[in-house]
């Protein structure tokens, strides 16, 4: 299928399949502000309220490269489709604007340690006294209940709790996190996600409800069921690039570079056979099953690194890939970049900064025939659309004067 044949039927009127949906985001880091990224890109109106100072992400490095200004890569990619509102949550008059805002909204996202909006008063019930069918969805590293609900969690401190540290990395060294913020990545999807059901369920009952996503909880739920094999005494290894039954796949090396390949099925299995001059262990009883490879598991790694050996990254993928064999070229970012596959999928998209400038920023990764998403708009400045969203309140030139004097805003 052609790119313009998937969007032949595509709206050009909406800003997506959210559109007419606003969220309130008083959120910091990276998991509440890739929550309400998601549903920005989707189409939502999203303010980001932010305290004077701005959020985390502003002042997380490296900045983009080439901008007069500093502007953050994690504040670039997570905060576009915004707009941001400065306001001080812990004043009387800032609470009070917070839930003027609330009473317009149709979802809150925050991602502060449990019980501090409650304390400011902002919390959910706080919310739901001014907007009974709010969907409010709080982020945490433990959940709003549970023996530790209230601790202080980072990414890797749930990464580390959940078990996935213990089998990240090679076997023969130690425990690794991941290079990525994967807890917050996945409680900032299921928040969207939560948030998108809770919609469903509202339009359906009228209801409102709160959403407590815990990033632990997100990883556990993602641990492809190993939580429930170690909670069946199942002893779990680490294994590295490889497989327990997929087997041979590795990390092979090629004469230019590396290649992720592997075989998942038996079929596959009798195609690398004839492929690397091994037709006799096509049908093999040692070879041509899952447990017979997993029993010569040395063996069939040797033969299939023999074969990536002999040949560069770009032959062994094309061979692979007219066999239907599992092969993929081991890039790096920069690489995967300048890919046109990349480019044509849209998930890189010059988009203007702050100060003007373009900068490539990571797309949207879901796409829609009908109301397709993109990046509207760049990460905003602190507090660019202050005076435009307190006016939608009804507080005027005069009030707004005041407020920014008294610090509220």
């Amino acid at each position: 299928m052609e790119k313009s044949e998937f969007y032949r039927d595509a709206r050009r009127d909406l800003t997506g399949p959210l559109d007419g949906v606003r969220v309130i985001d008083a959120t910091t880091s990276w998991a509440g502000p890739m929550c309400a990224c998601i549903l920005a890109d989707l189409g939502a109106d999203v303010i980001k309220v932010e305290a004077h100072e701005g959020e985390v992400a502003r002042r997380i490095p490296p900045a983009l490269p080439g901008h007069a200004q500093q502007i953050g890569y994690a504040q670039a990619t997570v905060n576009r489709n915004k707009r941001s509102l400065t306001l001080d949550l812990r004043r009387d008059a800032g609470r009070e604007i917070f839930l003027k805002l609330a009473a317009r909204a149709d979802v809150i996202v925050q991602n502060f340690r449990p019980g501090t909006f409650d304390k400011w008063g902002v919390g959910y019930d706080h919310v739901r006294a001014v907007k009974p069918d709010i969907i409010y969805v709080s982020i945490s590293g433990y959940g709003q209940f549970g023996p530790i609900h209230d601790r202080v969690a980072y990414d890797p401190l749930a990464q580390a709790m959940s078990g996935f540290i213990s089998l990240n990395g090679s076997p023969d060294g130690p425990p690794m996190k991941a290079p990525t913020w994967l807890c917050d990545d996945l409680g900032g999807l299921h928040g969207a996600i939560g948030a998108l059901a809770a919609l469903r369920h509202r339009d359906r009952t009228g209801e409102g409800q709160h959403v407590d996503v815990a990033m632990l909880d997100a990883m556990l739920f993602q641990s492809n069921g190993n939580l429930t094999l170690g909670a069946m005494g199942v002893d779990l290894k680490r294994w590295g690039n490889e497989i327990p039954f997929s087997v041979p796949t590795n990390i092979y090396q090629c004469r230019d570079g590396q290649v992720m390949a592997g075989v998942l099925l038996d079929t596959h299995w009798k195609v690398l056979a004839r492929m690397t001059g091994r037709d006799d262990l096509a049908h093999h009883d040692d070879y041509a099953t899952i447990p017979g490879r997993m029993k010569n598991r040395d063996e069939c790694n040797a033969m299939f690194a023999k074969w990536c050996a002999a040949r560069t990254v770009d032959e062994a993928v094309e061979e692979c890939a007219r066999e239907a064999i599992p092969c993929a070229k081991v890039r790096t970012y920069a690489e995967a970049a300048r890919c046109p596959h990349t480019l044509e999928r849209d998930m890189l998209q010059e988009v203007a900064q702050e100060d003007g400038k373009l900068a490539p920023i990571t797309g949207p990764a879901a796409k829609f025939s009908r109301t397709p998403t993109r990046i509207r708009s760049g990460a905003p400045a602190l507090g660019a659309h202050t005076d435009d969203v307190l006016a939608e309140l009804g507080i005027d030139a005069g009030a707004r004067k005041r407020l920014r004097d008294d610090g509220v805003i």
